[in-house]
């Protein structure tokens, strides 16, 4: 379990303490009910990570939902594949790198809380953009807020390795990813489907030549900073 469960359920083991003893202990029912849903919802099963097969790099699902979209869009003047996942608030929130690699940049993005199911919530919405760079190939994947998510954690920092599927942070309550690689990788999921963080391939890479070239900025390594931010 994240450790943020312990704390959300805590205090509201506290709070139906102070009402049964005001009132009355059915008064108090109601909050133990939101702190169990609480400790289920900051909940953290282990994965298994899936082995790709020689000269193949697996892009895993980032994130628990269903997946909303597959299709191209073009990021920062490259074409390149996008499959959208929705997380609602019945699914598991940790979120997981779908490759393994090295952080090349974070970059977070103040915005709005629109609907996360949304077309317009991918460039829109209060989002955290990550870029990992393995095996000669960069993915991006992005924790983007939705109507009630009001805090993304991302728990890394460039220049850091991370392992596929390892976690790497947690939106709190409803929202959405978004993971973005090259037009030449065999999709393996579709619209509707259901997927899970660290276990489920979402693609399949060819392994390439190293493409991420230049260097992260000032103001990205700015933005690197501070593992946790929230949304006010």
């Amino acid at each position: 379990m994240v450790r943020d469960g312990y704390f959300y359920g805590a205090g509201c083991l506290l709070a139906a303490g102070v009402i049964a003893w005001l009132a009355a202990w059915p008064y108090a029912v109601p909050v133990l009910l939101l702190g169990a849903f609480f400790l289920w919802f900051f909940r953290d099963p282990e994965r298994q990570i899936p082995q790709a097969p020689s000269g193949l790099v697996p892009v895993v699902s980032p994130g628990d939902g269903k997946v909303t979209d597959v299709s191209i869009v073009t990021a920062n003047g490259v074409a390149r594949n996008r499959i959208s996942i929705f997380l609602s608030v019945f699914d598991v929130h940790v979120n997981r790198s779908p490759i393994a690699g090295v952080i090349r940049e974070v970059r977070y993005q103040r915005g709005k809380f629109l609907n996360a199911m949304g077309a317009q919530s991918a460039e829109e919405n209060e989002q955290n953009i990550v870029t990992v760079e393995g095996d000669g190939r960069v993915v991006i994947f992005k924790q983007i807020a939705g109507l009630i998510a009001r805090r993304i954690v991302f728990n890394f920092r460039v220049g850091d390795n991370v392992a596929c599927g390892e976690r790497v942070g947690l939106i709190k309550f409803g929202s959405r990813v978004d993971v973005l690689f090259d037009r030449d990788a065999a999709i393996q999921v579709k619209v509707g489907d259901r997927v899970k963080g660290g276990a489920t391939v979402l693609a399949l890479l060819p392994v390439g030549q190293p493409a991420y070239a230049g260097s992260v900025d000032a103001s990205n390594e700015r933005a690197a900073q501070g593992a946790e931010r929230e949304a006010h």
